[in-house]
Parts: C-alpha cells; sequence; structure tokens
C-alpha cells in the first residue's frame, strides 16, 4: 500500500478513537453514495455528523481542510442526504472535518465543527 493511503488509514483511525473520546457514536465508516465517500458518520446526543478526515504529513502545501473544495462539498451533502433518507432518520445534520498533521512521531488533531459554513 502506498506511504499516503497508510497515513490516510491511520487518520481515520485517529479521528474514530478522537470521537469515541469525545462521546460521539460511531455510526458508520466509508459510507459511499455515487461519487461520494464520507469517511466517518458519527452521532452525538441529537446530531447526525458528517466527518471528513484530511491527514497530511507537513503543512508545506497549506492546512488538511485547505484541500477540500466546493465540488467534494456538493458530494459529500449529497452522500449525507441519502443517507438520512436511506435510513429514514429525522435528525439535525451537521458536517464537520477533522484536519490531522503528523509532525515527528506525533499527530496533532483539529477538530472543526460545522466546517462546510466557513466554505
Amino acid at each position: 500500500m502506498a506511504q499516503h493511503n497508510e497515513l490516510g488509514k491511520k487518520g481515520e483511525q485517529l479521528a474514530v478513537d478522537f470521537l469515541l473520546q469525545n462521546n460521539y457514536k460511531i455510526i458508520a465508516r466509508n459510507y459511499r453514495f455515487l461519487k461520494a465517500e464520507i469517511d466517518i458518520i458519527a452521532r452525538k446526543k441529537d446530531v447526525l455528523v458528517a466527518i471528513e478526515v484530511k491527514t497530511r504529513s507537513s503543512i508545506d502545501y497549506g492546512n488538511p481542510q485547505d484541500f477540500i473544495n466546493p465540488k467534494k462539498i456538493k458530494l459529500l451533502v449529497s452522500a449525507m442526504d441519502n443517507f438520512v433518507v436511506e435510513n429514514d432518520l429525522e435528525v439535525e445534520v451537521r458536517f464537520d472535518i477533522i484536519a490531522i498533521i503528523k509532525q515527528k512521531n506525533a499527530f496533532e488533531i483539529e477538530h472543526l465543527e460545522d466546517a462546510f459554513l466557513h466554505f
């Protein structure tokens, strides 16, 4: 497996661990709909949260969250809409980003709630 794929998988697992420690319940991982994939779908209280995980080995080319463009947001919103309809849910939905930067042997995790409001 390519090194960037391994870093991505490690980042997703770190994000899951972080969410569990912060009282989120993991509902689904790598949910696919058409051309979209939601890395993590979690629930906290009455809110269903779609979480995009971005992991980078450095910030030389920008912060991890800077790599999410309007097209990606549109795909994620479409996928989340489908998940809600498919599962006949009536919940508030939120879109978060978990940005992870590897620094030497440690990882810095930043959780951006309601992240798409800033685009």
